[in-house]
């Protein structure tokens, strides 16, 4: 490992090999007009956000708290607000969201800001539970390297990078049953616990995010305003909950008696 500095102020170890990497990288990125997608993976309290800030920092010095994403609205801020070289962390970009309908509304995020990335010269790094989860186009074409972070009896600060050619292997043989065994790499390393922005406000910002559901998909926020039409109705012409139903099913929205019992009590609350 080698000790790398980025800033005056801020020193840590990195592997030898990775940092000569990621010197390649920032040159494609800067003289050779491209963009670079990375995908850092693994389980939780693996460290996969500390090893994506140390990554970040190494590739643009001037990488902080403001290029650290948890929601597609600060996403698409991130990316419009960028410039040439920046590095934009999407930090757990999949966390909590577990239908179908929202890992497909994420998946399509990433894919629709994919042209924005290459005009601007990003650099993005995707944080994420795992590889698996991402869109084919991203996770076969668009991704140059799959960081996997793991941990050894219970300490963290482990990686193993798949490179362009592994990754498709990993993703078409391994998809599944989230298998990371089916292809081997030697590219592995370590990396320490420091983190490259301020931990207090990283987690301040995390903790923000998560509280205030700024997470919700387009499909969340449907049922949403959904649900408050229902309540609205039902207030404003005093609709039993049975001629609710009947009303509904009248115009094709199949909802059971229970359930807008269950949300009409819920919105009585709030």
């Amino acid at each position: 490992m080698v000790i790398v500095s980025p800033t005056k102020d801020l020193s840590y170890y990195m592997d030898g090999k990775l940092q000569r990497n990621l010197d390649k990288i920032k040159k494609r990125v800067l003289k050779k007009d491209m963009d670079s997608v990375f995908v850092i993976d693994g389980g939780e309290g693996a460290g996969k956000s500390v090893f994506g800030q140390q990554v970040a920092k190494y590739l643009n010095p001037n990488f902080n708290l403001q290029h650290v994403c948890f929601n597609a609205n600060e996403f698409m801020s991130a990316i419009n607000n960028s410039k040439k070289g920046d590095v934009i962390v999407f930090d757990e970009a999949y966390s909590g969201l577990a239908s179908r309908t929202a890992l497909s509304e994420v998946n399509h995020l990433l894919v629709s800001m994919m042209m924005e990335m290459r005009q601007k010269n990003l650099i993005v790094i995707i944080i994420l539970p795992s590889f698996f989860l991402l869109d084919k186009y991203v996770a076969l074409w668009r991704a140059v390297a799959l960081f996997h972070v793991y941990m050894i009896k219970g300490k963290r600060g482990r990686w193993i990078c798949f490179n362009r050619n592994k990754k498709k292997t990993l993703y078409l043989k391994g998809k599944k049953d989230y298998n990371y065994n089916v292809i081997r790499s030697r590219f592995r390393g370590r990396f320490l616990d420091k983190y490259t922005v301020n931990e207090e406000l990283y987690r301040a910002k995390k903790a923000k995010a998560l509280n205030n559901r700024e997470r919700k998909t387009k499909s969340e926020k449907y049922i949403q305003q959904r649900n408050k039409l229902l309540y609205g109705i039902y207030k404003e012409y005093g609709l039993s909950l049975s001629d609710l139903t009947k009303f509904c099913k009248g115009y094709g929205v199949m909802i059971s008696k229970p359930q807008l019992g269950r949300l009409i009590s819920k919105l009585k609350v709030k």
